[in-house]
Order: structure tokens, then sequence, then C-alpha cells
């Protein structure tokens, strides 16, 4: 019996051992667990439980501000004061908007876009009611509080235009970005975030957009917002100085505004800064920012005056008989033709069966390259280009910026067109014709430039030395001006055929017979050099001509000739171009040349230099003979 009780007694001791070393053990690896925890691993599941309690948000930076050559802003932010309705503190949402429509406008289509929103977000996040409110709606809310549970006022920033419709397609827009402009970026996912759509604000859009700030806040389990721990403000967009004169940009848009479809443009001939560029009609930059509606933007697409192209360097005209000093110097440079060379002008010329009209029905009789010029002879270029032939005038009109983009810091710029031989037969499949040739003397056919194009031509010819380019930023925040980093190449044109060409647009407005002597500045010592150009957008048929062509204003409006004019001043000291482009205008001298004229006096008025006490010394064109000169 003992020695059972005493077998009974090893096995429980056993048993008991077995069970303690493994309690202990179980307690060791919980104790070794806790201390992992707690102490090895304290900080990594500080930081998941930091991230759970703590929410990090991004702070849109304010966008930079766009101004003029003279540090006036025509581009910069303002307060934006929004309505918001949180849900859950809003006990009948519906009875809420109800009191609010009559307090402020909201649209049905309003109401059922808050609803929505409402529906598809947590009650406790706001929800955006109407932006943009003035003094007025925000006091009425203010004051009727408490008739309009969970609607709160919130000031935000929205973008504003010095220049409204006047300066939308040299500036731009911006607007919320879409599915396809999502990047890289965390600003392009905050809700309601405006990047630039066009113009300036999209060239520099990076510049001016900044960089974000960031805030940590506390929230609880649902995610509502306890309180703000800390917050780090963003980077300011950069600040962008043009080169555009603001007062300047107005005057010229005055000058168009009664015109259905024109363009303007003002260089600077020996740095290439654009001071004006003028486009009509407009449209309101800020309809973009805030919202378009359905019938706005049906009304904008279906104008058909198309007021979204920004023509100074989008639209592609005919240059019609601007395109005349190019031609002379093709013909010049090569050895085609001398200065001196005489044409007698019969109101036509003949090649093989084809006859080529002058605009002058009666023609103007003997003419060397200076009258040619002076009075727009279109006999005179038909043989000046046919004996240069259309490579060489391609040549020439690239070599003064035309045919290809200028390389403006805008987006949207086209290349218009330079016809070779080559090009048609790559792009009709056919040789190229000898009439061609003559049609494209005159700058018609297939010859397309844009304003832009025309300015920087007048630019170059004044000029005389450099391919100047044109440019639109004169200085980025803390950076160079553009303008300093550019080397222009050599023009490569002799000054001996500059002359003659000088001298030949000189007379264009300074000599009684010129075409543009109407619209010339009288002011001594700012007189202009230009020339005037008509160019067709329809055929002319033979029986029209043998019985009457009928006069522009007895046309449609799409069926009239376009209005051109291109000129530089002051005439011996040349320091700015402009080109005018009136769609559908009628002729050049009586309907652009006096829009130019009245410009560029006033860009002559504005310069801080002095434009007329300016001097070239040294620099681009000798100054033309005068007429006794040349006389004698």
């Amino acid at each position: 019996m003992y020695r059972e009780d005493n077998t009974r007694s090893k096995a429980f001791s056993r048993r008991a051992l077995i069970l303690g070393g493994a309690q202990l053990g179980l307690a060791g690896v919980l104790v070794g667990r806790m201390y992992q925890l707690q102490v090895l691993e304290s900080h990594r599941y500080k930081m998941l439980a930091d991230e759970n309690r703590i929410n990090m948000r991004l702070l849109p930076p304010p966008r930079g501000r766009i101004l003029d050559r003279f540090g006036v802003p025509i581009a910069e932010n303002r307060e934006n004061y929004r309505a918001l309705l949180i849900a859950e503190q809003a006990p009948d949402v519906e009875r809420t908007l109800d009191t609010l429509t009559r307090l402020i406008q909201l649209s049905e289509y309003d109401r059922r876009r808050i609803l929505r929103e409402i529906r598809r977000r947590r009650s406790f996040v706001p929800v955006t009611v109407r932006e943009n409110l003035d003094w007025q709606e925000v006091s009425r809310i203010e004051v009727n509080a408490p008739d309009l549970p969970g609607v709160v006022i919130d000031v935000g920033q929205s973008r504003v235009y010095a220049l409204g419709e006047r300066g939308a397609h040299l500036l731009g827009y911006v607007a919320a970005v879409s599915e396809k402009e999502q990047g890289d970026d965390p600003l392009l996912e905050l809700p309601g975030f405006r990047i630039g759509k066009s113009g300036v604000e999209k060239e520099y859009d990076i510049k001016l957009r900044g960089k974000a700030g960031s805030s940590q806040l506390e929230v609880n389990a649902l995610g509502r917002v306890i309180r703000e721990l800390d917050r780090q403000e963003g980077q300011p967009g950069h600040d962008i100085h043009l080169t555009i004169d603001l007062a300047l940009q107005n005057f010229a848009i005055d000058k168009l505004q009664d015109k259905k479809s024109a363009a303007a443009v003002v260089m600077d001939v020996n740095s290439g800064e654009v001071l004006a560029l003028a486009s009509v009609p407009g449209f309101d930059p800020t309809a973009f920012n805030t919202g378009l509606s359905r019938s706005d933007w049906q009304s904008i697409v279906s104008n058909p005056y198309a007021p979204l192209t920004n023509k100074a360097v989008s639209g592609q005209y005919a240059p019609g008989s601007t395109f005349k000093m190019v031609v002379a110097l093709a013909a010049l440079e090569s050895g085609a033709i001398s200065p001196d060379l005489r044409v007698f002008c019969r109101g036509h010329t003949q090649l093989g069966n084809a006859r080529f009209h002058c605009w002058k029905k009666g023609g103007h009789g003997w003419v060397d390259m200076r009258d040619a010029i002076q009075h727009s002879c279109d006999v005179y270029f038909y043989e000046a280009a046919r004996r240069a032939g259309i490579d060489r005038i391609a040549e020439m009109a690239k070599r003064f910026g035309l045919g290809d983009a200028t390389g403006i810091d805008l987006p949207g710029e086209r290349a218009g067109l330079i016809p070779t031989r080559k090009w048609k037969k790559g792009a009709v499949g056919v040789a190229w014709q000898k009439g061609e040739t003559l049609v494209a003397g005159i700058g018609q056919g297939f010859v397309l430039t844009t304003p832009l194009q025309l300015a920087v031509m007048t630019a170059r010819l004044a000029n005389g030395r450099l391919k100047i380019k044109p440019h639109l930023v004169r200085q980025l925040e803390g950076g160079k001006a553009p303008a300093e980093a550019q080397k222009f190449d050599a023009l490569g044109v002799s000054s001996e055929a500059l002359r003659v060409i000088v001298d030949g647009m000189n007379a264009v407005a300074n000599d009684r017979h010129g075409t543009a002597y109407r619209a010339r500045i009288e002011e001594e010592g700012w007189e202009m050099a230009g020339k005037t150009g008509t160019s067709q957008v329809r055929r002319i048929s033979k029986h029209e001509r043998d019985t009457r062509v009928l006069k522009n204003e007895e046309r449609p409006w799409k069926e009239r000739d376009h209005a051109l004019f291109v000129a530089f001043a002051p005439v011996h000291a040349p320091r700015y171009a402009i080109a005018v482009v009136v769609e559908h205008g009628g002729g050049g001298s009586a309907v652009a040349a006096p829009i130019a004229r009245d410009i560029l006096r006033e860009t002559l008025r504005r310069d801080p230099t002095g434009a007329g006490a300016a001097t070239t010394a040294g620099k681009g064109v000798p100054p033309p003979a005068r007429k006794g000169e040349r006389e004698a």
C-alpha cells in the first residue's frame, strides 16, 4: 500500500513539474513578446496608432501672380467666399436649401448636385453649396444663420483677371483638373484645385502653381476632425513679369473692338519683347474658373467669329502685299533683279494662256522696286517672283520668320505655310506650276502666315541684323529674364538690299502717293515705315472683271477680303514693329493701317526711354534716303 502511494506521489510530482515548466515557458514567451512589442517595436506601433489618429492633409499654395512690364497685376488671387453645408448639423437638408434659395441664387441643377454629394459623403464632410459669394450674399447668410443649421461660410481663393476678356487669349484661364491631367503632383488630387488651361497660365503652370503645405489633424475613429496638431504652410507660386504693357494692351483692344474678328501684335525690334498681343472677340476667363453652364458653352463654340481662338498666334491668313518685301529681297539677294529694274504695268501680265491682274485695273506704268513697294504694284512682283523662283522666295521667307512657329511662350501657336516645290509634291502629289510662283509673289495661293509672324518679319526688317524671336515673359521671380539668355542668329541680308526695301516702306506711309499716306504718323521724329496688304478669300471670275467686281461692303462678310498692315517706327531709328490683321475687313490702307498707326503712336508715346530720341547708331538698317536726297 505504501509503495502504491509513493508511486502515485512521484507521478503527480512529475506532472506538476511538467505543467509548471510549461506555464513558466508560456509566461516567458508572453513576457518576451510583450517586451518586443512595448520596448523593441514601440516606435513602430506608436506610428501606426498615430496614423489612425492623425490625418495629413495637403494645403494648396496661393497661385503666383502675373504682372505687366511695369509691375501692375493682371492676374492675381482674391478671397473666395463659399457657402458650405454640413449635413449632420442640418436636421432637414431640403428645408435648409429652401431657406437658402430665398437668400442667394441656387438653380435646380445646384440643388441636385448638392443632394447627390451629400448622399455620397459622410454626414460631417462639408459640401460646397456655392462659390464666389459677394458681400451682400455673405451678409444675408450670416444674418439668417439661426434659420440655416449646417450652413457655414468658408474663405478660399479665386483667380481674377484685370483685363477680363481683353487678355483672355494672352493670359488664358484656370479650371479644375480633368482625369486626363492627373499626374504625380499630389496637388492635382485636391478637390477644387485649379490649373492653367490656356495662355500664360498653361505655359507657366508649374512655376505659378507653387508647392503644397500640410496640416496634421487629430481625428476620431469615424474620421471627424478633433483639432489641428500642426501646420506647415506651402510655398506660393512664382510671380511672373510679362513684357506686356497693360495700358497698351487695353488701347489695342479698344482699336479692334468694333471689328468682328481681328488681331494686332506690337514688338520691340531689338529684344523681341511683345508689348501687346490682342485678339478679338474674346471670352470671359473667369467663367471657366467658376464653371460654365451648358448654354454659355454652346454660345461660345457656336460663335462664327471663334472667340476661343487666339488669332494673333493661331490665325492663319494669306499675307497679301505685306509679303512683297520678302519677294523683293529674294530677288535682290539672288541677283535675279536689281533695284533699278523697271517693269511696265498695264494692269495685268500674261503667262501662257493665263492672265494675272494687278489690283489697279489701268496699271501703274513704268515702276522700279521702290515705286512698286510704294504703290504695291502686283505686276512688278509677278516678274520679281518669276525671276527669283519659289524656292528662293521660301528660303528668304524662312529667314524672316515665316513658315515656322516662332517659339513664343504661348501654347497653340501655328506655323503658317511657305510652299516649295518639294512641299507641293509631297503634300499634293503634283508638280509646282509657274503660275503658282506668280500668285505666291503677291502673298496669295498657298502662302499662309500668322499676325505674330508678320510682326516678327517686320521687326527683322527694321532690325536688319538679327533673327530676333518674340517672347512674353520679362522675368520670373528669383530668376533671369528670358531675354538675357537669348542669343539671336545673324539675319544674313545685305544692308544695301534692306535699304531699298525700307526706302519703299517709308514711301508707302510718308510719300503723298503712297498707299498708306492718309494713315501716316505726322509727329516729327515718330514717322513710320509700313506696307499695306489686302488678301482675297475667293477667286474673282472673268465675268466679274468684264462687268463689275462687287465692292467688299456689297459681299457677305465671309467673302470680303482680309485687311492687313505691317509697320515699324521711328523710321530713322527703328524701335517698335506692329502687324494688324482684320478678318474680312476690306482694304489694308483704309481699315488696318489707321488702326496700326494709332497703336504704334500710343506705343511711342508710352515708351519710357523716349523712342523719338532713341538711337540705333551702328545698328540695324541705314536710314532710307529722303525723297529730295534720292532725286538729287
